[in-house]
């Protein structure tokens, strides 16, 4: 999967979650059918979140958005990046040194 099949899953996933949040439902109480909110339970993103457990079944039938694991899934993914940037500014760095010196 390259970049771009990546960015296209975040974004699946974001959607199932800003649904979810922005319907309100965000506890076991609230949960509901995501039907209701236009969530299709077939699709990558989704699949993705439920293995996660940051979407959760309270009910048969009924789901909610369990909010501090999407967030800390988000600062994981953020983290992550930060990580990964720093590690390519630092191979960077690596090669362009070890060009200048003959």
């Amino acid at each position: 999967m390259g970049a771009t099949g990546a960015a296209v899953i975040l974004i699946k996933e974001r959607h199932v979650a800003e649904a979810f949040e922005s319907a309100g439902i965000t506890a076991p109480e609230r949960a509901r059918d995501p039907e209701e909110i236009g969530v299709g339970m077939h699709g990558l993103g989704w699949r993705r979140l439920v293995d996660r457990a940051v979407v959760r079944e309270a009910s048969p039938g009924k789901w909610y958005i369990d909010m501090p694991s999407w967030l800390a899934l988000r600062r994981q993914r953020r983290r992550m990046s930060i990580i990964l940037v720093v590690l390519v500014i630092a191979f960077a760095a690596f090669i362009m040194l070890g060009q200048s010196h003959p």
